[in-house]
């Protein structure tokens, strides 16, 4: 099958696969950072003010009630219009933050669901108009520069009560793709094995009448037909269920080719409707650079699965505030059923511990993007938008991938945590697995996963310890993403859910200095916080996919991450929208529901896992934070979904 596609490896070694990303994800604060003294006072900068919703508490209670079967409000949606009526700003509070701006030389763009005014100007502008001036600063041991405000913003006294904040006054934080590769000191060992397998199944008798035509069967050049065996999509294809009539939306930091993604179907021998992808540039759009191949795989898996869905890509810059920007212009356009993204950051790096001199270091409130995306979602869910994030792949240490671990000066211990957006438990945070295969590295014996696990590459690294060498390979924490939110609260749709955790004790973010270990970060240990993942799906690349990115070269194999779960689960959504005919809404309430009342077997929506682990979580029988409530049965989910 790879052959067919014209495969081209790339050469992503396991040094190059954490060395590129590192100097981009450090939170304000958690590296020396040089003061190069003001920034440019020219230099155009987005800013978008976000506005306080009105009556939260029974907003949150109506997203419970749209998806509470036997609930007067049950599955009454809200448009745009009347989100922004019942919930957005008032004509008073939106013409003092647009005067505001007129006196400081600013015009500002109002959303549609009166959440959010964008504006455009100047460091200038915006250093007078908030108080604050606006530097350039390097770390100090290395990286790009970036500016930020060198002071907190003040806000004067006629909006203070009506921003939630200013966003985009700061280009520092920069997120990461979810997508990872099997890395070369892995992937060369295993390719004369994965060939002998690919020659099996070339040899192997005819799929049956239930598997996928599109499917290879071979770990690490797994489809979208794989996806479709392995978690009982197939039956809604008889029926006819192909995504026709629903609109699935991307939001995304690359831009990507349109092409590849139709190379990519085309070449399994995927029929797909015609014209259907339409790309939105927000903020001057996102630029092709190493993370289009993540923007391919999202629309190749999301789009693969449901074949007849149209697809909006909204690509960003990654840098400042577009990133919630592409989300709230998804949110309020409110023309997707169902949204994904396969980006984040560690939880904690939104913390004032991290960015606010002087802050103590046990200071957990949000100066980052973390209300703001509980307002983007609070708008979806109550508008029946379903949305899925990528938990990350750094197993239950969400820093490592960003920040590394070690003991010497210069490096950072890892911590228990979790991954933003995902963390937010108006999200469904989509997990990874490892799916059944067999497995050779250099001269070490063949051994087996019999049953689907959670993810965690401590069974490759135990491998090679005991086989290859000790220190040959360095693996933690690669696994997916999980564990608890030391921010967000227990939500109520896990209240009654057995194997729910609270935050571990003793977890710092500390910097090994010079002058010995410096505590950065306490976080708050026995927290009863919302648990992460919800769903689960395949994510190890050595049981994972075919991408095609012309930026990557081509196609490739060996392509793993959780960042390939959001897109999965946003492909199922669009097609259980058209079976249901309407929109799923909000999941985790209703997974939830049916996962306490129902549980697991051959009839059920879920399958358990019960092996492996994330480095920390272990596979248990019900709820974990390895892999959530566990796998989907779509076929039996969908049954349940036209029941009600």
């Amino acid at each position: 099958m790879l052959a067919q596609l014209h495969r081209k490896t790339l050469a992503a070694s396991l040094t190059l696969l954490f060395a590129t990303v590192s100097t981009a994800t450090f939170a304000a604060g958690t590296k020396p950072a040089a003061d190069l003294g003001a920034a440019n006072a020219d230099q155009k900068v987005n800013v978008t003010l976000v506005l306080k919703l009105h009556n939260q508490e029974q907003l949150e209670q109506y997203v419970q009630q749209s998806v509470t079967p036997g609930h007067p409000n049950f599955r009454r949606f809200l448009t745009t219009a009347q989100f922004a009526d019942k919930y957005g700003a008032t004509d008073q509070e939106i013409k003092r933050v647009q005067d505001f701006l007129r006196q400081n030389g600013l015009t500002g763009t109002l959303l549609p669901n009166r959440m959010a005014i964008r504006t455009t100007g100047t460091v200038s502008q915006f250093a007078t108009a908030f108080q604050a001036p606006i530097h350039n600063y390097v770390p100090k041991e290395g990286g790009d520069v970036f500016h930020r405000p060198a002071k907190a913003l003040t806000l004067p006294a006629s909006i203070a009560d009506t921003v939630l904040v200013a966003s985009g006054l700061s280009n520092e934080h920069r997120l990461l793709s979810h997508r990872i590769t099997t890395p070369d000191s892995v992937k060369q060992a295993t390719q004369q094995f994965a060939a002998k397998a690919e020659a099996k199944v070339a040899a192997a008798p005819a799929k049956t009448a239930s598997s996928n035509p599109t499917a290879t069967g071979v770990p690490g050049e797994y489809t979208v037909g794989d996806a479709a065996n392995f978690y009982n999509i197939n039956p809604l294809y008889a029926r006819g269920i192909t995504g026709r009539g629903t609109t699935i939306a991307i939001v995304t930091l690359s831009d990507f080719y349109p092409s590849d993604a139709q190379a990519y179907w085309d070449g399994i021998g995927l029929t797909t409707k015609a014209n259907r992808i339409v790309k939105v540039a927000v903020d001057g759009g996102a630029s092709f650079d190493g993370g289009s191949g993540e923007t391919s795989l999202d629309v190749e898996q999301s789009g693969g699965l449901a074949p007849e869905a149209d697809i909006l890509v909204y690509h960003a810059p990654n840098a400042g505030n577009s990133f919630t920007n592409a989300a709230l212009q998804a949110v309020s356009d409110n023309v997707a059923d169902t949204i994904s993204t396969s980006w984040g950051s560690p939880e904690i790096f939104n913390f004032a511990a991290l960015n606010v001199d002087g802050a103590k270091n046990t200071d957990t409130t949000d100066v980052g993007d973390l209300q703001i995306w509980h307002q983007i979602l609070l708008e979806a869910a109550v508008q029946g938008q379903s949305f899925f994030a990528a938990t990350g792949d750094s197993g239950a240490y969400d820093t490592v991938r960003g920040l590394g671990v070690g003991t010497t000066p210069g490096t950072f211990n890892a911590p228990l945590t979790v991954d933003t957006p995902a963390s937010d438990p108006l999200m469904t945070a989509a997990g990874g697995t490892t799916t059944p295969f067999s497995y050779k590295f250099r001269t070490g014996p063949v051994q087996s996963i019999t049953k689907e696990q959670v993810w965690g590459w401590d069974y490759i690294q135990n491998y090679f310890d005991q086989y290859v060498g000790k220190g040959v390979i360095d693996l933690f924490s690669v696994g997916g993403g999980g564990g608890v939110s030391v921010y967000w609260k227990r939500p109520f749709y896990q209240l009654f859910t057995q194997g729910i955790r609270t935050s571990a004790k003793n977890q710092t973010l500390t910097f090994n200095d010079t002058t010995g270990p410096q505590v950065l970060l306490q976080l708050p240990g026995n927290f009863h916080g919302r648990n992460l993942p919800d769903i689960s799906l395949n994510a190890d690349p050595e049981t994972g996919y075919i991408v095609i990115s012309t930026v990557d070269g081509g196609a490739t194999s060996g392509n793993g991450g959780t960042s390939f779960v959001a897109p999965q689960l946003n492909g199922i959504s669009a097609l259980l929208t058209q079976s249901s005919h309407h929109r799923v809404g909000f999941w985790n309430p209703q997974v939830y529901a049916l996962q306490n009342i129902f549980g697991y077997g051959n009839w059920t929506s879920f399958n358990d896992i019960r092996q492996g682990d994330n480095w920390f979580y272990q596979g248990k029988g019900g709820y974990e934070p390895g892999s959530g409530i566990g796998t989907l049965n779509v076929a039996n989910f969908d049954l349940f979904l036209r029941a009600f």
